[in-house]
């Protein structure tokens, strides 16, 4: 009896559908920063599409875009002296959970905390400034791609990632909601700042593919000994130059508003007979 009424209840709907941008920064994690949070942060932003399946249940699109850049100045590898920056642009497909039923319907629950999950397409290039001019270091091959003793072949500039995070939604009236989101992305490339494994021959990288390619690919003699007034040497072949065993991470922290429209859930609005007296 409880069912049956429960169907014949008087008319509710609510929107499914959302849409609206997001506004915040991001940031790296990497062989040039592996550990501080929010160093070297850029802004950052995009679009959003999400669907709510239940109040408990949605699912996301997003199209963002940023930058990320990172440096060996003031760390531990100050004498590596590598730098780069780079445009990131992502698509998202995630899923999300909120921890509250969530409603946009007066007197009941309005906000909730949330986690997300998903996989992500992305696209990045990797560039250095070398006495005023900007290079894009993929297209060099810094580490001897293509090289004999090197890899095979450069890394790709577009890659899958696996989004994660946590946030917090707010509804406004029917049709509006802001909330706040950070998320990081697990990428399945360790390229991000064209750093990764060991110093190629410096002298075979400039006798192949020029000077401008050997003083990329170690800038340690750019820097003076303190002590012998002299510049640093070059690394010798095979010496570390980055860390291949952690792929790369990058982030973006922002806030949202969205529009809520269309594809309203909305119950049968038959009305159960009055009884006879």
């Amino acid at each position: 009896m409880f069912l049956f009424g429960a169907f014949f209840m008087p008319a509710a709907s609510a929107q499914r559908s959302e849409f609206g941008a997001m506004g915040g920064c991001s940031f790296y994690l990497g062989d040039l920063n592996q550990a501080r949070l929010f160093k070297d942060v850029h802004p950052a932003g995009g679009f959003m599409f999400r669907y709510n399946l239940t109040p408990r249940w949605a699912v996301k699109a997003d199209f963002l875009f940023g930058k990320l850049s990172s440096s060996d100045l003031g760390t531990d590898h100050a004498n590596r002296n590598l730098s780069f920056s780079s445009p990131l642009t992502e698509f998202s497909a995630e899923a999300e959970l909120n921890f509250l039923k969530l409603y946009n319907q007066i007197g009941k629950n309005r906000f909730s905390p949330y986690i997300f999950a998903g996989i992500t397409l992305f696209s990045f290039n990797p560039k250095a400034e070398l006495n005023g001019v900007v290079y894009d270091l993929q297209s060099l091959g810094t580490e001897g791609q293509g090289l004999e003793g090197g890899a095979e072949k450069r890394y790709s500039l577009t890659n899958v990632a696996i989004p994660f995070g946590i946030g917090i939604k707010f509804t406004m009236g029917r049709y509006f909601s802001i909330g706040a989101e950070w998320g990081f992305r697990y990428t399945f490339t360790d390229y991000l700042d064209d750093v990764s494994t060991v110093y190629y021959d410096n002298d075979l990288l400039r006798a192949q593919r020029g000077d401008v390619v050997g003083d990329l690919a170690d800038r340690t003699p750019e820097l003076i000994d303190p002590i012998t007034l002299e510049h640093l040497a070059v690394n010798t072949a095979g010496t570390q130059r980055g860390n291949m065993t952690n792929n790369d991470l990058y982030s973006f922290v922002g806030i949202f508003f969205t529009v809520k429209f269309g594809n309203e859930d909305k119950t049968c609005d038959v009305k159960l007979p009055r009884k006879r007296r």
